[in-house]
């Protein structure tokens, strides 16, 4: 027997630690680079408007960047397994965060989404991403090996209530309905890769389109953002004005853009220009070239962590990337896509690039999280196999059964 024939027991553990993904941290440190070098640029603007020194805005994204490379480190560092460690913690901590937002936090444009702590802003919907990714990868996790998955008593009910839970809490106390679509979209997207059956699948979508209904329908501000989103230029200097001038900044960037501090929008007249109109901002200064640029970064960073999914060494690890993945990918896509008028406004950041600590604290460390998985991505082996313990006699019969099988075969030689 030819030694690309012989028997390979995949009950053993063959994936070891190697080399992590470097190009996934250089491509995460980029974009933390263009948003610390736009803050800075627009932070003269942001101050005036504000009475605070010039150097103000630029300063607290520094002190944000680097928090958040710390964040990065820990969760590098940190064993995977010990993950179900901080689960509960996690989970108490979101609670406690939400109901002191609720009871003491600031209220912005009519939301109360900002718990001031010791003149820092901390936004609690970020932690209640982060401690859903972590509980959820678990819980799928186990429910995948028990063979539970399709159980409606174990697996789907306990998963609709959690998030559904969280997703009232963030959409209708927190009047933050793009980050409820970004919740709904990572645990979505796990239980999808785990293998949840299509039909299951098509009921919880509809649950979450009937619950999104209902969300703009009993908000007017939301029906008027959609009326807004169908026809942008009906109401340009009243609810219409930031769609407008967002529009204005990214179309005056023309090919090249006005340079770095060349903005005129970020001196006033386009609102949350460091926040959720950054990638407008971003236009406006390097142009139609630099946003394609940008765009293409995070295409670049979504593809690293594509490829970790991919190569995941256990399913638990494959269902936390995906979250990732998930998590980061839809929220660009709902800023930018609000930025350029295929989406109604959200006011949701732009990861890595936006002004604001609390997202890029977590953002930092989901990073590191999947930085960490990429250290045990296995090669020219079936992945998932790894988990089952199954045996595999050719090479050729190597293949996965299903979407809980998420491309497990490595194309690496």
């Amino acid at each position: 027997m030819s030694i690309a024939r012989r028997p390979i027991l995949l009950d053993r553990p063959l994936q070891r630690r190697h080399r992590p993904d470097y190009i996934l941290l250089l491509l995460s440190l980029i974009l933390l680079s263009v948003g610390l070098i736009v803050v800075y640029a627009i932070s003269p603007g942001l101050s005036a408007q504000k009475g605070v020194a010039a150097n103000y805005y630029a300063s607290k994204q520094i002190i944000a960047v680097a928090l958040g490379l710390v964040a990065f480190i820990l969760t590098a560092q940190l064993p995977l397994k010990s993950l179900k460690v901080v689960q509960k913690p996690l989970i108490i901590l979101a609670v406690l965060a939400s109901i002191s937002v609720q009871l003491f936090g600031q209220e912005v444009n009519g939301a109360s989404r900002w718990l001031q702590v010791g003149g820092i802003s901390f936004q609690a919907v970020e932690l209640i991403k982060f401690a859903l990714l972590i509980c959820m990868a678990s819980f799928l996790n186990q429910r995948h090996k028990e063979g539970l998955l399709g159980n409606q008593e174990k697996t789907i009910k306990p998963m609709l209530i959690a998030v559904g839970i969280c997703s009232f809490v963030v959409a209708f106390v927190q009047s933050d309905l793009g980050s409820a679509g970004v919740i709904v979209a990572m645990v979505g997207s796990m239980a999808f890769v785990a293998g949840l059956p299509m039909k299951k699948v098509l009921m919880f979508a509809g649950i979450i389109a009937v619950g999104t209904f209902l969300a703009i329908a009993s908000s007017p501000y939301r029906r008027e953002r959609l009326a807004i989103f169908m026809n942008p230029g009906q109401d340009c200097q009243n609810v219409g004005y930031q769609s407008c001038q967002a529009l204005s900044a990214i179309g005056s960037g023309g090919l090249f853009g006005k340079g770095i501090g060349g903005s005129v929008q970020a001196y006033g007249y386009l609102p949350e220009s460091a926040n959720d109109s950054i990638f407008a901002i971003f236009a406006e200064m390097s142009g139609f070239l630099g946003a394609t640029v940008l765009i293409g970064l995070f295409i670049a960073l979504f593809s690293r962590l594509k490829l970790i999914i991919e190569k995941a060494p256990d399913t638990r690890t494959r269902l936390l990337v995906t979250g990732i993945l998930a998590w980061l990918s839809t929220q660009a896509l709902i800023n930018i896509g609000a930025m350029i008028g295929l989406l109604p406004l959200k006011g949701i950041t732009l990861p890595f690039v936006s002004y604001g600590g609390t997202s890029i604290i977590f953002v930092a460390a989901a990073i590191g999280l999947a930085f960490n998985a990429s250290r045990y991505t296995t090669y020219g082996v079936n992945s998932m196999a790894l988990t089952e313990g199954k045996r595999y006699d050719d090479p050729a019969d190597r293949r996965g059964h299903g979407r809980s099988h998420y491309a497990a075969i490595s194309r690496r030689p």
